[in-house]
């Protein structure tokens, strides 16, 4: 079992980023999938999540008017997290998690899941 995170670097404000997370030894659909940052000094936080197929609530989440977006494809078995107009909040790394869950993926935190990618760095600056 493996994810595998991609797409992050160092970008200019309001530039925008799509991060990739690649699952092997597992279907995604079967999973509560999640992205989480963790700033410089700070604990891991939830950005959003896509619930297993089983929920039956798409496979796309938004945000903060769309600026935000995390989805998931079936096919490639790989979820993606958005973000556009970007700005120094946004600096931290980020994470990418998938667990069973028996409510909806809001209502967990970091320390609850059990798989998680590796990190990838993503850095707002001018």
């Amino acid at each position: 079992v493996r994810l595998v995170e991609s797409g992050g670097g160092s970008v200019q404000p309001g530039e925008s980023l799509r991060l990739s997370c690649a699952a092997s030894g597992l279907r995604l659909i079967s999973y509560h999938n999640t992205w989480f940052r963790q700033a410089p000094g700070k604990e891991r936080e939830l950005i959003g999540c896509v619930n297993s197929e089983t929920r039956g609530d798409g496979a796309t989440y938004s945000v903060d008017s769309g600026r935000i977006t995390i989805s998931r494809d079936s096919y490639k078995n790989t979820m993606y997290l958005q973000m556009n107009a970007l700005n120094a909040e946004n600096t931290g790394v980020y994470y990418c998690a998938v667990e069973h869950f028996a409510l909806s993926c809001k209502n967990y935190r970091a320390s609850e899941y059990g798989t998680w990618g590796q990190g990838t760095q993503v850095t707002v600056s001018s």
